[in-house]
């Protein structure tokens, strides 16, 4: 099942994609994706409901996240191997793990605004999980029964920040826009043998990432059992689990984004999504 959120900003209604691709609304039988309705039994049981008996969304309509704003975003660096090699790096010995903030996210195709005084901001596709069910100290192997699903991420940032300015990673990556989501939620349930799936990056016409998520050096159970070790992981969290080689950062003459840029970025079985690069008003 794939879930998604539409509507203007600020005003999202909760949908899920029909069988031909369309949208329909379901906010007749739930107010948003968020709380108990992501638990994964809640989404087995909705699932059994006939998507027809819910009206269609007209086309064009804008897609928000998928979920809304979160309690927390949480991330895991150089989660590649090929990507902390090109950022100069060593693999880390646990899942590395630093916060995003929850306002950063944004929709799938709303634009990606670079804010003033950034000279340096990249991108970074990931795969990303969101939480259905409160968990804390969950082993790897009970850590998928806590997933609602997985969606398209990019973990944009700033690189001057991140590198220059006291070495808190999470300014480089809080600015508003600088966490697009979606175009939609799937549900756990429809994700199995996640290794086989291509992760991948276009900017403009060129591919710029392109690899696939069995490269990823701590699988989902791992983050997801880790985590939980920390900190309470509750509905709706989101965690982003690391991007492959070919950033902009640490080649010789980066070509970081700038005003007109398009992003597309994608993984399969979870959708595409496109952004554009234009400058904060």
């Amino acid at each position: 099942m794939k879930l998604v959120r539409f509507g203007p900003f600020g005003q999202e209604r909760p949908g899920t994609i029909g069988a031909q691709g369309e949208i329909r609304d379901v906010s007749a039988r739930v107010a948003d994706w968020t709380g108990e309705v992501l638990d994964p039994a809640w989404l087995a049981s909705f699932a059994m409901d006939d998507v027809a008996d819910f009206p269609v969304v007209p086309k064009g309509v804008r897609l928000g996240s998928p979920v809304p704003t979160p309690g927390k975003i949480v991330c895991v660096g150089l989660n590649y191997a090929d990507h902390a090699a090109e950022s100069g790096f060593e693999l880390p010995t646990e899942p590395l793990v630093f916060l995003k903030s929850p306002t950063a996210l944004s929709g799938p195709e709303d634009p990606i605004r670079i804010p003033k005084g950034a000279v340096a901001v990249d991108w970074e596709v990931e795969l990303a999980v969101v939480i259905g069910r409160s968990t804390q100290g969950c082993t790897e192997a009970e850590a998928m029964t806590v997933i609602a699903g997985f969606a398209v991420a990019n973990d944009v940032t700033e690189r001057v920040w991140q590198f220059q300015r006291g070495g808190q990673w999470s300014k480089a990556k809080s600015a508003d826009t600088f966490a697009p989501l979606g175009p939609w939620l799937v549900t756990a349930d429809e994700m199995t043998g996640l290794d086989d799936r291509r992760i991948w990056l276009r900017k403009n016409a060129d591919l710029r990432q392109n690899t696939r998520l069995e490269q990823m050096v701590f699988k989902v159970p791992k983050i997801v059992s880790h985590l939980s070790e920390f900190m309470r992981l509750v509905p709706g969290d989101v965690i982003m689990t690391g991007t492959p080689f070919g950033v902009a950062f640490n080649k010789p003459e980066p070509d970081y984004l700038q005003p007109g840029d398009v992003l597309c970025c994608g993984i399969d079985g979870l959708g595409e999504q496109r952004t554009e690069v234009v400058a904060c008003a």
